[in-house]
């Protein structure tokens, strides 16, 4: 059973033991992330995070701060997102003193030297690159544009070249100071650990962290009246698109039903897009379906890769689906099974460590609430049939349909798959 403790300076420490397990994972996560970024410095929340791998005080370089866990064998990484941004080690648990140490040092001693800085622009310009020049990943980054615009729920996570070329040290210095706050941080600890002794080593290695109120986002402006097309010309073999609708936040009632309707029409191998896509008309290699719900957005999108000719048929075949499920209920079996799904892949993800820390500390630092397993397994089960219809009829309307579309299309294409979508 979980834990959850809140410091006299508002840091938040939860822990998860696990009796059973040999690892420990130590998990910081702050309340950050590209939804709180000023434009000028569009991506300062990625760059922060790359730039505690090099060095601190006591670690002085990339190499120093590595090699600490790689004399393990330690897992360790870091992550971005528009909510959040996390660093984690996962240490064979006899370690996880050591686990600790080095998570608190880079979270609180990192010195971003300059000369690192001009670096690092560099890696992350790179990193840029890469996503751009890879459709899959690109068409990605085209979604929350379409859905969103030039507000921060629409910039990409890492920003622009252009954003990032203008971040400064003391820019970095600034966010740091004013989001990287004891109220907004969590500390999860999960695995095998003395838990009494592992609380008061936290309060020791973060008594140091800044008190100060974290700044706070912009509130997410949406507006739509009819369907949406954005379309980039690139010459590639296949096309990849992105086709959805707005959706739910993390607060509605029915975000569970939402989810459960993804996988239906997406989540799983024998979901109905991946029956017929690669079944029956052997048009696509990767086509999902799957809900993204966040604090104050949310959307359902279809994802897939087909031959350039099988664009015109691609797009109406999802829609189809989208307009059958929003009009009939789905039969119990095809319901049971999706139901199952979610909840045994739940189970067997939650058998490691660090997915136990970003299981409890994700629900904290985004809710401020934590569900176990069982507790959403039980919301899991109280969705009905004639919820997913209800959710399916509300979201799937042609005045919310939003398509991102890569591939060898010119802007005279743009009329013809606007007038596909239509439900």
């Amino acid at each position: 059973m979980y834990k959850k403790i809140i410091l006299k300076n508002g840091l938040r420490i939860v822990t998860v033991p696990q009796k059973n397990s040999q690892a420990v994972t130590v998990l910081v996560l702050v309340g950050t992330g590209s939804k709180y970024e000023k434009k000028e410095t569009s991506g300062i929340s990625h760059f922060a995070e790359h730039m505690f791998f090099k060095g601190t005080k006591r670690r002085p370089s990339l190499k120093a701060v590595s090699e600490t866990l790689d004399k393990i064998g330690g897992i360790y990484n870091a992550f971005t997102s528009e909510e959040y941004t996390g660093y984690f080690a996962k240490v064979e648990s006899s370690h996880f003193g050591l686990a600790l140490d080095w998570v608190s040092d880079i979270f609180l001693n990192s010195t971003l030297p300059e000369k690192e800085i001009e670096k690092e622009r560099g890696v992350i310009t790179e990193e840029i690159n890469m996503y751009y020049d890879d459709p899959m990943s690109h068409v990605q980054i085209l979604w929350p544009r379409l859905l969103y615009g030039d507000q921060p729920a629409g910039w990409p996570v890492a920003g622009t070249k252009e954003s990032v070329v203008k971040i400064q040290r003391q820019d970095l210095i600034d966010y740091l100071k004013n989001q990287y706050t004891a109220s907004n941080t969590l500390i999860c600890l999960a695995g095998k650990f003395e838990e009494k002794l592992a609380i008061e080593k936290v309060k020791k290695y973060f008594s140091k962290i800044a008190i100060k109120k974290p700044r706070k986002k912009s509130e997410v402006i949406e507006k739509q009246s009819k369907p949406n097309l954005i379309l980039h010309t690139k010459e590639t073999e296949q096309a990849h698109l992105c086709l959805g609708v707005r959706g739910y936040n993390l607060f509605h009632p029915q975000r569970y039903a939402l989810e459960i309707l993804g996988v239906i029409l997406g989540g799983m191998f024998s979901s109905r897009l991946s029956l017929i896509f690669r079944d029956k008309l052997g048009i696509a290699y990767y086509i999902t379906a799957a809900a993204e719900i966040n604090p104050d957005t949310g959307f359902l999108v279809a994802s897939a890769g087909v031959d350039n000719k099988n664009v015109e048929k691609a797009i109406p075949t999802i829609l189809k689906e989208y307009k059958n499920i929003s009009q009939n209920k789905v039969p119990e079996d095809e319901f049971k099974k999706a139901k199952d799904y979610t909840k045994g892949k739940m189970a067997l993800f939650l058998e490691a460590s660090d997915a136990q820390a970003s299981f409890y500390g994700l629900q904290e630092i985004l809710k401020k609430e934590i569900l176990t397993p069982k507790e959403v397994y039980k919301q899991i089960d109280k969705i009905t049939q004639d919820d997913i219809l209800k959710v399916a009829k509300d979201i799937f309307r042609p005045e919310k349909l939003n398509l991102a579309l890569i591939g060898p299309f010119k802007d005279k294409d743009k009329d013809k798959f606007q007038k596909l979508l239509k439900i």
